[in-house]
């Protein structure tokens, strides 16, 4: 499977499955890792594409799974934002902040990849691969989305999906509350990014959206209070 373009300056990487997990290449930085079983696929689709460093949306087992084997193949170093690099370096803290759920065990122990070393702690209006780091905290306490300005390209992990995450049919959720210690502070993440306007959307999980008001009305939408639509 060869990396897929998606715009200017922004391409897709995928696991198995249509766009289930995703992980991007912005400008020449490497952005999430799968699981810990992709490092061939993800070395791969980016052999030719020259990259200088990896970052994180959130360090969750499908998104660092294979960070620390891809960044030393690539003799790269690793970008994590402040709230989440500890869990980079300890992922048993990963296990430990989240929601006491067997599926969120069972994510665990299937996915997650062993520590890396953060190189380089990331926050609010920092620069990378051409984008601009918004802080979006919910999903985990240190998530993060890539925002480009001049086209309104947004890349923003998991603060919503375009997928359901559990029958993988296509649309916008919410991620799972079995998944998401802060529900509530993620629907203020939601808010704020669906009120840039992206013309672009790339998700952790689910097809890119080339439609603004399918974000802007999913966010009007959002009920206040704990808890989070399936």
């Amino acid at each position: 499977m060869a990396i897929k373009q998606v715009t200017d300056g922004l391409w897709q990487i995928s696991s198995i499955g249509p766009q289930a997990i995703n992980a991007y290449v912005l400008g020449d930085v490497l952005v999430d890792s799968l699981t810990r079983h992709s490092a061939r696929r993800i070395l791969s689709q980016l052999e030719g594409h020259e990259i200088a460093a990896h970052a994180f949306t959130h360090v969750h087992p499908d998104h660092q799974g294979a960070s620390k084997e891809v960044s030393e193949a690539l003799g790269v170093p690793v970008w994590c934002a402040e709230r989440d690099a500890d869990a980079a370096e300890d992922p048993s803290l990963i296990r430990e902040r989240q929601p006491n759920h067997p599926i969120a065990r069972l994510w665990g122990l299937l996915f997650t990849g062993p520590a890396v070393k953060v190189d380089r702690v990331l926050r609010e209006g920092d620069e990378v691969g051409g984008f601009t780091v918004l802080d979006t905290p919910g999903h985990s306490a240190g998530h993060v989305a890539y925002w480009r300005e001049f086209d309104r390209v947004l890349v923003l992990g998991d603060v919503l999906t375009n997928m359901n995450t559990i029958t993988l049919l296509r649309g916008l959720h919410e991620p799972k509350s079995f998944l998401t210690p802060d529900p509530t502070r993620n629907r203020e993440s939601i808010r704020r990014l669906a009120a840039l306007e992206p013309a672009l959307v790339c998700f952790g999980h689910g097809p890119p959206l080339r439609d603004p008001r399918k974000l802007t009305e999913f966010a009007s939408k959002l009920p206040e209070g704990v808890g989070a639509r399936s």
